[in-house]
């Protein structure tokens, strides 16, 4: 679909220019999500806990546009999150259109009491947050008859792996959840499209970026530019699960089948 139709489609239909909520709209991915949103003339409302960074991004999207676009610093982790930010968009009249599930983070560890706090922090960042929000946001929504929700899984939804414990475990959840809500959301007219990208070429895994640039090269790695094109193509036809690449494919069915005791021996030698 193309998103210039689809954007002029909308405000034929609602009278608005769309509005969109990005979490963890600062850097990385979200970043990516704001830009192309941007692009095509939508207003934005970027959240995240990277104050500095939060405020770059909003002056760079607004260069040359003429596109309303608010930084909104919060922390997502929290059980009062997204009641939070809701009244936040209450109280300064933000009708959200199109809301973008993004904030997260990443750790390879052992699970142990020393990391548990990063963990309870995953859990409610990947979570708890998430569904709250498309509660919240999804009954406004609904009482409209319109709008789009995006919720950022991951391949490592099917790859119950050491060291991602609780990473693949709250982005299997995620796709669960999603897959689930879309039937629940359909008959109200609002799309829930859930997002499984393989690996992608963002800070979020810490790699070198030498490492970055050669898994890009060699078809490995994806770039941020190529897998939101794809998730807001995705959004935009209201479908339920988009999974680009073809690592999707054959990686999770290949790790699938490795005996257990190769995965314990290769997980004590680069633990």
């Amino acid at each position: 679909m193309n998103k210039r139709k689809w954007i002029n489609g909308f405000q034929e239909a609602h009278g608005h220019r769309p509005w969109a909520l990005v979490t963890g709209g600062s850097s990385g991915m979200g970043l990516e999500y704001a830009r192309q949103l941007a692009e095509i003339g939508c207003n934005l409302l970027l959240v995240s806990n990277q104050e500095v960074e939060l405020h770059h991004a909003s002056e760079e999207l607004k260069q040359g546009r003429d596109i309303i676009v608010i930084p909104h610093y919060q922390n997502l982790a929290t059980e009062t999150a997204a009641d939070e930010l809701l009244a936040y968009c209450q109280s300064e009249n933000l009708q959200i259109d199109i809301l973008i599930n993004n904030a997260g983070m990443f750790f390879f560890e052992e699970l142990t009491t020393e990391n548990e706090t990063k963990a309870l922090t995953m859990m409610c960042l990947h979570v708890l947050t998430p569904t709250r929000l498309c509660v919240v946001f999804g009954e406004e929504m609904k009482k409209r008859g319109y709008g789009y929700l995006i919720n950022m899984s991951s391949m490592a939804a099917m790859l119950p792996c050491p060291g991602i414990t609780i990473y693949s475990a709250t982005k299997a959840y995620l796709k669960s959840f999603g897959k689930s809500l879309y039937f629940e959301m359909r008959p109200h007219g609002v799309g829930v499209t859930t997002v499984c990208p393989a690996a992608i070429a963002t800070p979020l895994y810490k790699l070198k970026p030498s490492l970055l640039k050669f898994g890009v090269k060699i078809g490995v790695i994806g770039t941020p530019q190529w897998l939101v094109r794809k998730a807001l193509k995705g959004m935009m036809k209201k479908k339920r699960v988009v999974k680009p690449g073809f690592m999707n494919l054959y990686l999770p069915p290949l790790i699938a089948i490795l005996p257990h005791g190769l995965v314990n021996k290769l997980w004590q030698k680069y633990k």
